[in-house]
């Protein structure tokens, strides 16, 4: 089962009253735990705007080749990130687009309670 299937899932259940099983909530903490490397996000983030060869994901996050092709395995073995071999360099690209959609929600969510604090220390957007 995929996550993307395991959320739907889950909003349906959620919609009828009901409550996950113990696997599914396996499944879904798996997952966040796998985002839940700021390293991860930033490929991610490299990776929205189209596929990229890990040279580049090196130069774009600031780290090593090593420590980027350990968290990209990560990722792919997640099923998130998808991989292409062209000649001697390895491409990335985005496998599971549902992750994008997580991120959008919670980047939304971060940017609504920043909001509410400043508007509730009098705080005025430049």
């Amino acid at each position: 089962m995929t996550m993307e299937t395991a959320c739907a899932i889950m909003n349906v259940m959620a919609k009828k009253g009901m409550t996950l099983t113990p696997e599914a909530v396996a499944m879904v903490a798996a997952r966040f735990r796998i985002l839940g490397e700021p390293i991860r996000i930033r490929l991610l983030q490299e990776l929205h705007g189209g596929e990229k060869n890990v040279s580049e994901l090196v130069a774009a996050v600031g780290s090593t080749q090593p420590n980027v092709s350990k968290h990209l395995r990560i990722l792919q073995e997640a099923g998130i990130v998808g991989r292409r071999q062209a000649g001697n360099s390895v491409y990335c690209f985005i496998a599971d687009e549902s992750v994008l959609d997580l991120c959008d929600t919670v980047c939304g969510s971060i940017r609504d309670q920043v909001a509410a604090t400043a508007k509730a220390l009098g705080v005025r957007r430049r």
